[in-house]
């Protein structure tokens, strides 16, 4: 389990336009990764609006935002495109990151064995340690999005 104080493990994902986006872009930067289960999927339309209404919070305080599903990049660019997202949306095909920062959920509406991501927040600080760390009981739930913008801030 990746806990706060550990270094955030490095992945690569494709992002909507099918370039391959790695977390060591980032480096030296305070970044929000949003583990989603699924576009177009109610509470997760809610979050990723929740977290576009935060991103002038969240650029002043020198924080990128990156989600994660295991959508295909082709769903997530239709989502962004919806909903007028201003962060990048990233596609886990391979649940490589899912699995890495321990954020799967088994069984996503019912279908026995489907792995999709679980509503997870993570903060990563600008030497790459986890500072953040918080996991919805089921995907039904929410982030406090007070909570997350006040950590990053805090760093």
């Amino acid at each position: 389990m990746v806990n706060i104080g550990d270094t955030a493990p490095a992945f690569t994902l494709r992002a909507t336009d099918k370039r391959e986006v790695s977390l060591s872009e980032y480096e030296g930067k305070k970044v929000v990764l949003v583990f989603y289960p699924g576009a177009f999927t109610g509470v997760c339309d809610k979050e990723v609006c929740s977290f576009q209404d935060n991103m002038v919070a969240l650029n002043d305080a020198d924080a990128t935002v990156l989600g994660i599903s295991v959508d295909s990049p082709w769903a997530n660019a239709e989502f962004a495109r919806k909903y007028n997202l201003e962060f990048e949306l990233l596609s886990d095909l391979d649940r490589t990151a899912v699995n890495a920062y321990d954020a799967s959920f088994v069984g996503l509406g019912g279908l026995d064995g489907y792995v999709s991501a679980n509503r997870v927040v993570i903060i990563i600080d600008e030497a790459g340690m986890v500072q953040y760390r918080w996991v919805a009981e089921n995907p039904g739930v929410e982030p406090n999005y007070d909570e997350v913008v006040a950590a990053v801030k805090a760093l």
